[in-house]
């Protein structure tokens, strides 16, 4: 199973508001009584630069995919059980999510302000249930095992 997080569509809106200056850019030129070949550039430019904002902000970027036996972050596939511990760290950029690896100085940081807010909750849940089945862990219970054969 595969569960794929994307990057929020809203910080894409600048590329959608970009073309759609651009088109009006081409409408002043030809109110203005330009040459056809600049009102044509621009219309071509903006009409390009408008459909490619709206189709980033149908389809964002990917920026992590969980799978069974490991997860992709960002382009960097790492297994699951190369992942020693999953968190949040402060960094410049505001905060992140951090998985630790087993080599010290390659921990991959997920910056929480690309992801839509509803999600945040939910990958660091799933990231903590994929670490510890990886890694054999479970959820203890408060209770102790049963214990047949005592030394008793």
């Amino acid at each position: 199973m595969r569960t794929t997080y994307r990057m929020r569509a809203g910080r894409f809106l600048g590329i959608l508001a970009a073309g759609l200056i651009i088109l009006g850019v081409a409408a002043l030129l030809w109110a203005f009584g330009l040459p056809s070949v600049a009102v044509s550039v621009f219309l071509t430019l903006g009409g390009l630069i408008t459909l490619a904002g709206l189709w980033i902000l149908a389809r964002p970027p990917k920026v992590a995919q969980l799978r069974d036996k490991e997860i992709d972050v960002r382009g960097v596939r790492t297994a699951w059980t190369d992942i020693t511990e999953a968190g949040r760290v402060q960094t410049t950029h505001g905060e992140a999510l951090v998985l630790r690896t087993k080599q010290a100085d390659q921990p991959i940081l997920l910056p929480i302000s690309w992801l839509v807010p509803k999600q945040v909750a939910t990958l660091e849940t799933v990231l903590r249930d994929k670490l510890n089945a990886a890694h054999g862990y479970t959820i203890w219970d408060g209770t102790a095992p049963e214990d047949d054969d005592s030394a008793e």
